[in-house]
């Protein structure tokens, strides 16, 4: 709500019961823009993977960053922050990959309380057939419309705003 958008009345418990700090028209922009990417940019990303792959985005990204990974293995924390899911939403979808034979769970031997997932090479097969479609989608929805500025700007907040779990790492 903008400053000019009028009061809003009712607890909220929040830090002293500070009267809220309404959004300037500038952060109004700021704050549009923010969620209309979060909300709409993973649909139009992942369509052209389900289409020609039956993939989802997060599908995707978990076999994309274990394809990426040391040995194709990364702990499941690890991966569910680098595929930006839950830990529950992720052991859902390795659940599914694994009954593909696209990725094998094992316990990590430097640490049995965690979880290793391993990308098999037909998962791997599948990273490989599905990036170009991915890569095509990324420059045409988002790249190709920034220049290096834009580019740069972006990576920096997305820095700034980057959310890690307090266990991570």
């Amino acid at each position: 709500m903008s400053s000019t958008g009028g009061s809003m009345s009712g607890t909220g418990g929040h830090e002293g019961d500070e009267e809220p700090r309404w959004l300037d028209e500038q952060e109004k922009a700021a704050w549009t823009g923010l969620i209309s990417l979060v909300l709409l940019l993973p649909a139009k990303l992942e369509s052209p993977l389900r289409q020609e792959h039956g993939l989802t985005l997060f599908e995707y990204l978990v076999l994309s960053h274990l394809s990426e990974a040391p040995r194709r293995k990364l702990r499941m924390g690890e991966l569910a922050f680098l595929a930006s899911g839950s830990l529950s939403r992720l052991s859902n979808v390795v659940k599914r990959c694994e009954q593909r034979g696209w990725v094998v769970r094992t316990p990590d031997p430097a640490d049995g309380r965690y979880t290793l997932a391993e990308l098999t090479d037909a998962g791997f097969g599948i990273v490989e057939l599905a990036a170009p479609t991915h890569l095509r989608a990324v420059r045409r929805i988002v790249l190709d419309s920034l220049n290096t500025t834009d580019q740069k700007a972006l990576a920096r907040i997305a820095e700034k705003l980057r959310i890690v779990p307090d266990d991570f790492g």
